[in-house]
């Protein structure tokens, strides 16, 4: 062979060996759809640098001040210090619903929304594991005792005035055991939210950014499915659905709003949780307020249109994001317990509404974006 033939020849080995090595790979060995392994990495950097690690950070800050003011009202029952516990109680609420929508990895792995807000709280079960005094937490039947909705009842809702409650941890022939439950369930709290949140901060958030692929364990996926199922179940079951009667045959349960006892937050928690999940979708930094790399932007890299009308598909949801909020605006009031009974129409407005945003996010978004939905539902979505 010649040595002119033979340079032709190793260039050809080189070139095709370069082709090979080049070709695009996700982690999980699934090549992207259309190619947008990039667009998967920024929204994922995005997403877990400016979204959900600062989320955390800023729900972390509000919960150690709620357990130091629960401490201070336990150390020293008054209306002052309950007064204040309350307040902080409060803020901590609000805060969590901006984290709750991150229901995947960690938050899936500690079942952190039914620890921290299963609703409605069981009182019967909170008295009894009073009395008893050595409940078990970590037991599923105790997991609506505990978390956001008990500690409502138990500074809202144990008594008719602030002067009663406060005799229930002060001089009451149980105050001590009444006492000895509220730090029990705040370092339950405590407990969950810092395994979520230091495994996100120790070696999630390198495994989330990483797993770029487009399969059903790559992150996209997993997010995608938890946060739909959020959206979902959370937010438009939990909070609308199952209380204005549209999902268990038209039978209001006023009781089973959110934040029942308080009668002053309800409404303030289901618009922070939908405004956060919006701004999540849209890619907004929590602490910037910068839009970054996000479902939309990915949605809009793709070109996903609706096929009969041609609209952006990330076009139609954020449009009827903003349907959602008209309704959540129209609710006459803050107690939506009282809004059951009295304006029932303005819930079933709202769940009406969620229910067409489920639909896009889980069917139209989902299918622009090649993922399964693997968890499972009887709503005919």
């Amino acid at each position: 062979m010649s040595r002119l033939k033979r340079i032709l020849l190793l260039v050809c080995i080189a070139i095709i060996g370069c082709i090979v090595s080049c070709k695009p790979r996700t982690s999980d060995n699934t090549i992207p759809a259309k190619g947008n392994d990039s667009d998967r990495s920024l929204m994922l950097v995005n997403i877990a640098d400016n979204i959900i690690l600062p989320t955390y950070a800023n729900f972390d800050l509000k919960l150690t001040d709620m357990i130091s003011k629960s401490d201070a009202f336990r150390n020293a029952p008054t209306e002052v210090t309950l007064t204040e516990f309350r307040t902080a109680w409060a803020d901590a609420y609000i805060e969590w619903q901006k984290a709750a929508l991150f229901d995947f990895g960690p938050a899936t792995d500690y079942t952190l929304n039914s620890f921290l807000n299963l609703y409605p709280t069981n009182v019967s079960a909170i008295q009894a594991n009073i009395t008893a005094g050595n409940a078990n937490l970590e037991n599923f039947s105790f997991y609506s005792a505990q978390g956001f909705p008990a500690l409502d009842y138990l500074i809202n809702g144990i008594a008719t005035s602030d002067a009663d409650i406060v005799s229930l941890y002060d001089t009451d022939i149980d105050a001590a055991k009444r006492n000895a439950y509220l730090l029990k369930l705040t370092n339950q709290m405590r407990l969950k939210f810092d395994g979520v949140n230091n495994a996100w901060k120790n070696n999630y958030r390198n495994t989330f950014i990483a797993s770029t692929g487009n399969g059903v364990n790559a992150s996209t996926s997993v997010m995608v499915n938890g946060i739909v199922y959020y959206y979902e179940r959370f937010l438009r079951s939990g909070k609308f659905g199952i209380p204005s009667g549209a999902m268990v045959n038209g039978t209001l349960l006023p009781g089973n709003v959110e934040a029942y006892y308080s009668k002053a937050l309800a409404k303030t928690l289901a618009e922070t949780a939908h405004q956060s999940f919006v701004d999540f979708f849209n890619g907004k930094g929590v602490n910037t307020g910068i839009t970054g790399p996000s479902l939309f932007s990915y949605l809009n890299a793709l070109d996903a249109k609706d096929a009969t009308t041609s609209v952006l598909i990330s076009k139609e949801i954020t449009t009827q994001f903003d349907v959602v909020k008209t309704k959540l605006d129209a609710l006459t009031g803050e107690d939506l317990s009282n809004e059951v009974s009295t304006q029932n129409a303005n819930m079933i407005a709202v769940y009406n509404q969620m229910q067409i945003a489920t639909r896009m996010l889980k069917v139209d978004m989902c299918s622009a974006l090649s993922i399964t939905i693997t968890y499972t539902d009887n709503d005919g979505d």
